[in-house]
C-alpha cells in the first residue's frame, strides 16, 4: 500500500520510473511531459455553461493551493498555466441542463498544460461534462469542490486522437453531507494516465468514482484513484471497468483507500473488472486497502482480469447470432453495470456508440450526439 503523507503529497520530484506510483508507466513515450514542460502553451478550453452557471478566468497564482495528493506534473501545470478556468455553480441552484467543457488538442510538437476549477457551492446540484478531443501532448488538472449539501455529478471523456499523450489528475474535496460522483470514460490516446482522488472535509460525504475504458493497438491506459477517509461517517464506492485488444496493449488500474483513525462508521469499497478481448494484451489491476481504525461500517475491494467466456460466446450464437454480433453483445453486457448508472441523458448510449465503432475496427474514438457532432 501507498501511505498518503500526511503533507498530502504523492511524488516530490521528477519520476524515474522506480517510484511505486510511476512503475507500470512508460516513461519514454510521455514526450518528457513528466519531467517539464517548458515553453508549454494553454490548452483550448471551450465552456458552455448551463443556465444557472457561470465561469470565469482568474490568474492561477491567486487560487488557493491544490487540496488533497499532488503529483510533481501538477506543479508543473500551476507553474505554466497564467490563467485557470473557474466553473461556479451557485449556492441553492439547480442545474437544468450538463455544463460542457471541451478540450482541444492542436497538435503534438509542443505541449499544452490547463487548469481547471470546478467549484459547487453549498446545496447546489449539477453536472459536468469534460470532453477531450484532438491530437496533443497535455497535462492538466482539474480541482473539484463539492460544498457542504452540495450534489455533484462530473463525466470526463477521453476521446484523444490516436497519438496523444495525457498526463492529468482529478482531485475532489468534499464537504458536509455532500455527494460526488465521478466518470472517467477513456477511449483514445497513445498514452493516457489519470489521476482521480477523492477527500473530505467534513463528515457524512458520498463518493462514487466509476470508470470505463477500451485500449487497443498498443495503447497504455492508466488509472490511479485514491480515496481519503480522514472524516467520519463517509461513503466511497469504486467501480472501474475495462476491455483490451491487440497485441501489446496495456491497462493499469491502482485503487488506494486510506481510512483513517479517525475516520470512524466509513462504508467503503473498490472493485476493478478487466475483459481480454484477444492474446497479447495485459491488465494489471491492485485494490489496495488501509484501515487504521476498527469501528467501520463496511470495507472491501475485489479485482479480476479475464478473458472471453467461450460459454456466453455458445450461447448466443446457438441460438442464430453471428460471432462478431455475440462479441459486441458480451462487451455491451459487460459495461452495461456502470453506463446505466450515468445520470446524464444520452451520454452512456454515445459511449456504448465509441465502444461498438472499436469493436468494428473504426478509427474514430469521439464520442457523437444524436446529430453526429461531438459532446
Amino acid at each position: 500500500m501507498t501511505v498518503v503523507a500526511e503533507n498530502r503529497t504523492i511524488s516530490d520530484a521528477p519520476p524515474t520510473g522506480r517510484e511505486e506510483a510511476w512503475r507500470f508507466t512508460p516513461l519514454g513515450r510521455l514526450r518528457g511531459l513528466h519531467l517539464s514542460v517548458d515553453g508549454a502553451d494553454q490548452a483550448s478550453i471551450d465552456i458552455v455553461t448551463s443556465p444557472e452557471a457561470r465561469v470565469e478566468s482568474v490568474a492561477t497564482h491567486t487560487l488557493d493551493a491544490p487540496s488533497g495528493p499532488v503529483e510533481y506534473q501538477c506543479r508543473l501545470v500551476l507553474e505554466a498555466a497564467p490563467s485557470s478556468s473557474l466553473l461556479i455553480l451557485p449556492r441553492n441552484s439547480v442545474g437544468s441542463v450538463p455544463s460542457i467543457i471541451t478540450i482541444t488538442g492542436t497538435g503534438t510538437e509542443r505541449p499544452t498544460v490547463g487548469n481547471l476549477v470546478i467549484r459547487a457551492e453549498q446545496g447546489s446540484t449539477g453536472v459536468v461534462v469534460i470532453e477531450h478531443v484532438g491530437s496533443t501532448s497535455y497535462v492538466g488538472n482539474v480541482e473539484i469542490e463539492v460544498g457542504d449539501g452540495a450534489d455533484l455529478t462530473v463525466i470526463s471523456i477521453q476521446s484523444w486522437a490516436d497519438d496523444t499523450v495525457h498526463l492529468g489528475r482529478q482531485h475532489a474535496q468534499l464537504g458536509r453531507d455532500s455527494r460526488f460522483r465521478s466518470l472517467v470514460a477513456t477511449l483514445g490516446g497513445d498514452v493516457v494516465r489519470v489521476v482521480p482522488t477523492v477527500s473530505y472535509s467534513a463528515p457524512g460525504g458520498d463518493a462514487e468514482l466509476l470508470g470505463v475504458f477500451f485500449a487497443e493497438r498498443g495503447q497504455h491506459v492508466e488509472h490511479r484513484l485514491q480515496v481519503d477517509h480522514s472524516e467520519p461517517h463517509c461513503r466511497s464506492n469504486v467501480v472501474y471497468k475495462g476491455a483490451l485488444q491487440d497485441d501489446g496493449t496495456h491497462s493499469v488500474w491502482i485503487g488506494d483507500v486510506l481510512i483513517r483513525a479517525e475516520a470512524v462508521g466509513t462504508q467503503t469499497y473498490e472493485i476493478n473488472r478487466n475483459l481480454l478481448l484477444t492474446t497479447g494484451a495485459r491488465a494489471d489491476s491492485v485494490p489496495n486497502l488501509e484501515i487504521e481504525t476498527g469501528n467501520v461500517t463496511g470495507a472491501g475491494h475485489a479485482s479480476a482480469t479475464g478473458r472471453f467466456d467461450d460459454e456466453q460466446l455458445f450461447y448466443l450464437r446457438s441460438r442464430g447470432i453471428d460471432a462478431d454480433s455475440a462479441r459486441r453483445l458480451v462487451v455491451h453486457g459487460f459495461f452495461a453495470e456502470i453506463v446505466g448508472r450515468i445520470p446524464t441523458e444520452g451520454v452512456g448510449a454515445r459511449i456504448m456508440a465509441a465502444i461498438e465503432r472499436k469493436l468494428a475496427g473504426g478509427d474514430d474514438t469521439h464520442v457523437p450526439d444524436r446529430e453526429g457532432g461531438e459532446l
